[in-house]
């Protein structure tokens, strides 16, 4: 199972009018994640979509546990596990830096669809980096 840690420095168009992060950013966080845990592997999406494969998202959630604000320094740890030939999830924790306060956790599950728009087997170093 892949695991990595990125970090992303809260910006203040990110924010509401209260200074707390949007909620809808933390998906945004989440992609920084999964883009940096394929990559970590020696692969990238652009890689993968150029081979014929996308993996859209057909689930997603997140759990709001402490408000994030402007300025704050976050981990984004992303762990990958393979539910299927043609399906992969991806787990989340955002994490403050700082105090190691939990932010948010979450998931998103993706599809393997092939250039014919069905779905396909993921990639073999796909597979390997899930497993």
């Amino acid at each position: 199972m892949a695991q990595t840690t990125t970090t992303v420095r809260v910006r203040y168009a990110e924010t509401d009018k209260m200074g707390v992060v949007y909620h809808a950013n933390y998906f945004v966080w989440f992609e920084v994640g999964r883009c940096e845990l394929l990559r970590a592997a020696g692969s990238t999406y652009r890689a993968l979509e150029e081979s014929g494969v996308t993996l859209p998202v057909i689930e997603a959630r997140c759990e709001y546990v402490e408000p994030g604000r402007y300025d704050d320094e976050l981990e984004v740890r992303t762990t990958a596990t393979l539910l299927s030939p043609v399906r992969v999830q991806f787990d989340y924790e955002v994490v403050r830096t700082p105090d190691r306060a939990l932010l948010a956790r979450g998931r998103t599950v993706h599809a393997a669809i092939g250039a014919t728009g069905r779905p396909t087997r993921l990639p073999e170093h796909v597979k390997e980096v899930c497993a």
